[in-house]
């Protein structure tokens, strides 16, 4: 009788809270973030409070990642229609009434703070697309990858139209992903893959011609069409456009193999590289820890990426399988284009570098919410089989 009035302790009231964690994960993530904390001290430390801010938003992020793994990928699913539907119709407004900043229409004024809705998409639109597939599991035919398309087109249509290239990219690949591993044909994805692959050779091979200042591309605005001339010929307008793309490149030749030290970056601490925290945070940590650091840091998101489909792929639902390995990818998405548009051989499109690239917004999305589902996964997977 006494046995069954005795309260449980307080560690036996906790365990379960942090039972279940994914211990491989974990390691990936505090290995990203103690690079992006040391990285970020040296490109920030002069540069106001950056330093302390980028550990508060880390902090943060963990905070989220903690409570959003502890949701089961029931209830993430149970949440993807309403989610997907508040952030197209945030979009929306965003295109109507929203705030017009260097020429872009990207927040919203909502009273009490000004947000952008497209982040939320980043995390909507792969939810929304596991959504689709789970509730038609077993007879996805060329109606449902039409339709998962046309879910995907409504917030990358709305959001190329702020226009916001960067965010675009990332909305798109994840849900790209998430299609891919819905089973889409090869027949399909060789065909678009190759007519890219000739598209690219096309604007490599007639670059010159196409970008004189009387030529108009089709479809892209005159600010996208400079950023691909620029990368093309960087040196055409080495003050102007092309000044962060060749400082990028400088400063990652510079570092050499073993870099030139923690702190002792000349292009960065003499501040020849713009956006030295965020978006080319990657350069200043390029030329203090050289080709060496490079390759730890890629191994760093290799290592993440490879756990984050092998849970993908041990997860117990389609929903949760789709919902990890696009969340996964994501995180390949981020760091190729990131450090291909530092190392110039991608376009300068405003992309960060997960961990190491300072933003709580992005640091909230991708380690916070990403992860956090993530590891909700991990957690499920776990419980199944106990």
């Amino acid at each position: 009788m006494s046995a069954v009035l005795d309260k449980p302790s307080l560690l036996q009231r906790v365990r379960p809270i942090f039972s279940g964690f994914d211990a491989a994960l974990l390691l990936g993530i505090a290995l990203l973030a103690a690079a992006g904390m040391v990285n970020m001290y040296s490109v920030g430390f002069d540069h106001g409070t950056r330093f302390v801010d980028h550990g508060r938003n880390l902090l943060i992020a963990l905070g989220i990642l903690f409570v959003v793994a502890q949701v089961p990928p029931q209830r993430l699913m149970a949440l993807a229609v309403p989610l997907y539907t508040l952030g197209v119709a945030l979009l929306v407004a965003t295109a109507v009434m929203g705030v017009t900043k260097k020429g872009a229409t990207r927040w919203l004024d909502v009273g009490v703070t000004v947000i952008q809705p497209s982040e939320m998409l980043k995390i909507a639109t792969p939810l929304m697309l596991a959504w689709w597939f789970q509730r038609r599991e077993g007879h996805a035919g060329l109606p449902e990858y039409l339709g998962a398309f046309a879910i995907l087109a409504v917030p990358v249509g709305l959001i190329v139209k702020q226009p916001d290239l960067g965010t675009a990219i990332l909305v798109a690949s994840t849900g790209i992903f998430v299609i891919f591993f819905a089973g889409l044909s090869w027949r399909l994805i060789i065909p678009v893959v190759a007519g890219g692959a000739i598209g690219i050779a096309a604007i490599v091979l007639s670059g010159d011609r196409i970008c004189q200042p009387d030529v108009q591309w089709p479809l892209l605005r005159d600010y996208q069409k400079t950023r691909v001339c620029t990368l093309l010929d960087p040196t055409k307008d080495p003050l102007g456009k092309g000044f962060h793309t060749i400082q990028g490149m400088i400063a990652i030749g510079s570092g050499g193999i073993e870099g030139k030290g923690f702190m002792k970056g000349t292009q960065t601490h003499l501040e020849f590289i713009p956006e030295r925290t965020t978006d080319f945070a990657f350069a200043g940590y390029a030329e203090e820890f050289g080709l060496l650091g490079c390759v730890a840091l890629v191994l760093g998101f290799t290592f993440l990426i490879f756990r984050g489909l092998m849970i993908a792929a041990d997860a117990p639902t389609l929903f949760s399988r789709l919902l990890a390995g696009a969340v996964t990818l994501s995180f390949f998405t981020y760091a190729f284009v990131n450090m291909g548009m530092v190392s110039g051989i991608l376009p300068v499109v405003g992309v960060p570098l997960p961990f190491v690239s300072y933003g709580g917004t992005s640091m909230v999305t991708t380690v916070g919410l990403g992860l956090g589902m993530l590891m909700a996964i991990a957690r499920s997977r776990r419980a199944k089989q106990h």
